[in-house]
């Protein structure tokens, strides 16, 4: 029997791309999709040079000197089509989608956020659960609606806030649970295993996820292991 083609995924960055080394790790390791490019609005973000580093495709697009947001997102819905990728993927990509845009994407679209979503959307979501005196954090894999940060969620992390917790020490910890969240949400798409119904809830394997499937939980061993 022929195994099923890989997903081809085109992943979204403006920065570092630590997620995105994360899903180029998971690829080599089985995970089953074929990340065919990586595309940044910033031709510095250091992601580029990982992509590059994998074998990966890269394009910049920048947004300065569009005249409107959805100028560039038509410009950039263009680029990724050019593709034909079956999973569009945000990593640290440091734009606000316009709803034209996601919605020609419905259902294949994620995004991984460094909160416990539905709280801290927006940015600087460290510094602000220190701030509210949180003793839990986390992270979020979503799927992208035009409501920001505000997509059905899939599965997320949660880490405990520490005494003496600066914004960098919790930042580095909640990063190190996104590393595992996002391959495996991803790997749930690729799969088929994951959809977005047309009413707008997320299902895992046809069940409709009433609340976000927890990393601990998928890591504890099956009863009777």
């Amino acid at each position: 029997m022929t195994a099923p083609e890989p997903a081809r995924c085109i992943v979204l960055i403006s920065g570092g791309g630590t997620n995105l080394q994360a899903l180029i790790d998971a690829e080599r390791d089985g995970l089953p999709v074929r990340i065919a490019a990586v595309i940044s609005n910033e031709p510095q973000a250091y992601g580029l040079v990982r992509a590059r580093a994998a074998g990966i495709a890269t394009r910049v697009l920048s947004h300065r000197g569009c005249a409107s947001r959805d100028d560039y997102d038509r410009a950039l819905a263009r680029l990724i089509d050019e593709f034909r990728p079956t999973i569009l993927l945000l990593a640290g990509f440091m734009r606000i989608l316009t709803p034209r845009f996601v919605a020609h994407y419905r259902g294949r679209l994620l995004n991984i956020h460094p909160s416990l979503l539905p709280d801290l959307r927006g940015l600087h979501t460290h510094r602000r659960a220190l701030e509210s005196g949180a003793r839990v954090h986390g992270a979020s894999v979503h799927f992208v609606t035009d409501e920001l940060d505000g997509g059905p969620v899939i599965v997320q992390a949660r880490v405990p806030v520490l005494p003496g917790d600066q914004p960098e020490t919790l930042a580095a910890r909640v990063l190190q649970r996104e590393h595992l969240i996002y391959p495996l949400a991803v790997r749930w798409l690729a799969e088929g295993r994951l959809t977005l119904g047309d009413d707008g809830l997320p299902r895992l394997d046809g069940q409709i996820l009433d609340r976000p499937r927890l990393l601990e939980d998928e890591e504890a061993p099956a009863e009777g292991r």
